[in-house]
């Protein structure tokens, strides 16, 4: 898909939900940037989901905006070139899309939805700092796309490239 430049996504959902996995492909697969966002949390965010402390909204509202800021950077390029890029970041307040909206206007949104069974399977990853403990209050903080927002829903339940063929097709369809 080399040449659909100027994408601005996000792949969303709860931690186990397999944002990072769909969300390199999807870059992959529009030759754009792909940026884990829990790579752009602060230390002390880090420090305290390790601790299995859950995030407030003052806790993430410096993170959501770094999100922003690195998709409106992403988007357009350092060169202004328009090269794309995709970002996996839970996202899991509408209040939280708006804000990265607020600094990249124009940012489409795949959510990956699941059973708590499956997410939870899923969850079990050495060496990650978000332990299992936390995606009860992940599903309760949730609050799914909606239909005046940019963006689609999928079910995990489907294999990894299926998602990403289905992502890359709406992309395309919106740039293109």
């Amino acid at each position: 898909m080399a040449g659909v430049g100027g994408i601005s996504l996000v792949v969303m959902g709860v931690s186990g939900s397999g944002k990072s996995t769909v969300g390199r492909a999807v870059a992959d697969a529009f030759d754009a940037s792909f940026v884990d966002g829990d790579d752009l949390h602060p230390a002390v965010n880090v420090a305290k989901m390790t601790a299995g402390i859950p995030l407030t909204d003052a806790d993430r509202e410096p993170w959501l905006r770094a999100v922003g800021r690195t998709l409106a950077d992403g988007a357009h390029g350092a060169d202004g070139s328009g090269g794309g890029i995709v970002v996996a970041c839970s996202a899991l307040k509408r209040s939280y899309r708006d804000l990265i909206r607020s600094e990249a206007p124009g940012t489409v949104f795949a959510e990956l939805d699941g059973t708590r069974e499956l997410l939870q399977e899923r969850m079990i990853r050495p060496g990650h700092f978000m332990p299992a403990s936390l995606l009860d209050s992940q599903l309760a903080t949730l609050e799914p796309l909606q239909p005046d927002e940019a963006g689609l829903r999928l079910d995990i339940a489907a294999q990894p490239a299926e998602l990403v063929a289905a992502i890359v097709d709406r992309v395309a369809r919106r740039v293109g």
